[in-house]
């Protein structure tokens, strides 16, 4: 009777364990460290590049999930025998430099293309309203300055919108996915 009782709260303890798991947090799998960083750079954790695989599974974890503004618990469970709390703590500080880096890029770089896109919106109206001023005005050369002129204006306005509205909108996903991550909550947990 003891050994069924044993194999009763054994899995009673699984099933907690797997219940904390899924309480709305990311949770990988690493048979080592090694997972996080990729193969071809032979640096320590503290400077290491992150591996596209597990850029890609954090992506795919994070993707639908909605968290609070305290952010999550990203879990990262690696085998008893393989865990180093000194490795584990550069890891940590690596994976956090990592997404704020990041995130700091894409956000500048979202800012960069809006401004950049009120540069161009800005000239497309500069080149309409040559456009119309030359449009009074008679002459062979002042045809051809308000052919030119015209497209080159209603060109430069779209474009200048498109980079406004469009092409930062589309970096949006990356730079939230760098926010939570760099955000989230770091924890290595024995498996």
């Amino acid at each position: 009777m003891p050994t069924n009782k044993n194999s009763t709260a054994k899995t009673s303890s699984e099933f907690k364990k797997e219940e904390q798991m899924r309480q709305g947090n990311v949770s990988l799998i690493l048979t080592s460290y090694n997972d996080i960083f990729s193969d071809f750079d032979p640096r320590n954790y503290s400077q290491r590049t992150l591996s596209d695989d597990f850029l890609q599974e954090c992506k795919r974890a994070v993707r639908d999930k909605t968290y609070s503004k305290e952010g999550f618990d990203l879990r990262l469970l690696v085998p008893k025998n393989k865990r180093d709390i000194n490795d584990e703590i550069k890891i940590k500080i690596r994976l956090k430099n990592h997404f704020l880096k990041h995130y700091l890029e894409k956000k500048n770089e979202i800012k960069r293309l809006k401004i950049e896109g009120v540069v161009w919106f800005t000239i497309g109206i500069v080149f309409s309203l040559m456009a119309a001023f030359i449009y009074s005005l008679e002459g062979f050369v002042f045809d051809v300055l308000f052919v030119m002129l015209e497209p080159a204006g209603w060109f430069t306005m779209w474009s200048g919108l498109d980079k406004i509205f469009i092409n930062s909108k589309d970096k949006m996903p990356d730079v939230r996915f760098d926010k939570k991550m760099h955000t989230a909550n770091i924890m290595f947990i024995n498996y």
